[in-house]
């Protein structure tokens, strides 16, 4: 255990594995998996007895002072226990399940304990969500994401703007498509979703640029960010080399970030948006109404456009509260200069009474529904 010449993160990681072993029985395995993960084998142990140790581990290292270069820095662990009987299918389920309490209890708080139960709603989720994030690290590597696009359209005829938002599919080994449902929740919840968004921004740029007919075609290309990018340094610099590297696709791209996104990170957020507005993108607020304080926080937000969030669109020919609702978004949107979007269009019936309204654009299955992003470029030829 001779830690000359190893940097803080491996010194740190030699004692963490020093007191792992002494806090376990003779006979139990210590390994570590990598990173800064470890497992340790509890052999002929009770399930109250794993949990007594994991505890005395936690307990020990909570108390332990990691010391580099005069300075005390404070560790913590977050333990996850899972039984193992005959009932398991594998040793790569077991430290799956491992992994997933492990997240789990990060997520709780960390330095404490999580324990496996089978059966659990809650824990077959999360595992649901970890078995996507290999299958997104691998997706992006094998592009195996695939863009799709949905019009948005104007509805007030003095000015027949046409939008197109990017929208993202993953490919299944069976050729079937996974909707962004499936995979974004992971995404967002392990933060690797800024490393999406700049797959996607990258993908988009090199589609587009490539195949100008289908550029000319439409006023602008909406692409969603998660809040993890708008904080994102490596995210930002990404998109203004691409801004500066496909000249064609000046004032075409607007970016579309949700309300609770930009509420929660809101320092961060206006100075993403004002740093890529410089350079001729625009932005639109998606989910809008969603908020407690919508209106208050829509008056500092230096967005283009409010996209209406599609509860209140869905039954507002039979829902009077709907109505009044969208009518109040649309008015103090256009009073603060901002142009409306209305999603979740499904039938003639609601796009009329929104172009009585006067809301701006629409967008829906009512207006039409998203389609490959190839096939548009091919129709566009």
């Amino acid at each position: 255990n001779d830690t000359c010449g190893h940097t803080a993160g491996d010194q740190l990681l030699i004692q963490i594995g020093n007191i792992m072993r002494e806090q376990v029985r003779h006979h139990d395995s210590v390994a570590r998996l990598g990173g800064d993960e470890f497992a340790i084998l509890l052999q002929y142990c009770s399930p109250d007895d794993a949990r007594t140790i994991a505890d005395k581990l936690r307990l020990a290292i909570d108390d332990f002072n990691f010391a580099w270069e005069e300075r005390q820095f404070k560790v913590t662990a977050s333990i996850g226990v899972v039984s193992i009987d005959h009932t398991d299918s594998s040793i790569a389920e077991i430290l799956r399940e491992a992994d997933t309490c492990c997240y789990m209890a990060k997520e709780k708080g960390r330095n404490r304990i999580q324990i496996h139960h089978k059966g659990d709603k809650t824990t077959a989720k999360h595992q649901g969500e970890m078995h996507w994030i290999s299958r997104i690290h691998s997706g992006i590597a094998n592009k195996r994401f695939v863009l799709f696009g949905q019009e948005i359209v104007s509805l007030n005829n003095d000015h027949a703007e046409k939008h197109l938002e990017l929208l993202i599919r993953y490919i299944n080994e069976d050729g079937t498509l996974s909707p962004p449902g499936a995979f974004l929740p992971a995404a967002e919840r392990y933060s690797i979703s800024p490393k999406l968004d700049r797959y996607v921004i990258e993908s988009a740029f090199t589609l587009l640029s490539s195949n100008p007919t289908l550029l000319n075609k439409f006023d602008s290309f909406c692409i969603n960010l998660s809040g993890l990018s708008l904080g994102d340094d490596e995210v930002l610099r990404s998109i203004i080399t691409l801004i500066k590297t496909h000249p064609s696709l000046n004032n075409k791209i607007c970016f579309e970030i949700t309300e609770t996104a930009a509420i929660s990170n809101m320092q961060e957020a206006r100075y993403f948006i004002s740093q890529l507005k410089t350079f001729g993108c625009s932005f639109a607020l998606d989910d809008f109404g969603s908020g407690l304080s919508s209106f208050g926080y829509l008056k500092s937000m230096p967005v283009d456009y409010v996209k209406i969030d599609g509860d209140f669109i869905r039954d507002i020919i039979d829902d009077p509260i709907d109505l009044a609702m969208v009518k109040s978004i649309n008015d103090i949107g256009h009073l603060m200069g901002k142009r409306t979007i209305a999603e979740f269009v499904e039938n003639d019936d609601i796009k009329n009474q929104l172009a009585l309204i006067g809301v701006d654009f629409a967008q829906g299955y009512g207006i039409a529904k998203p389609v490959p992003l190839e096939e548009l470029i091919k129709a566009a030829a």
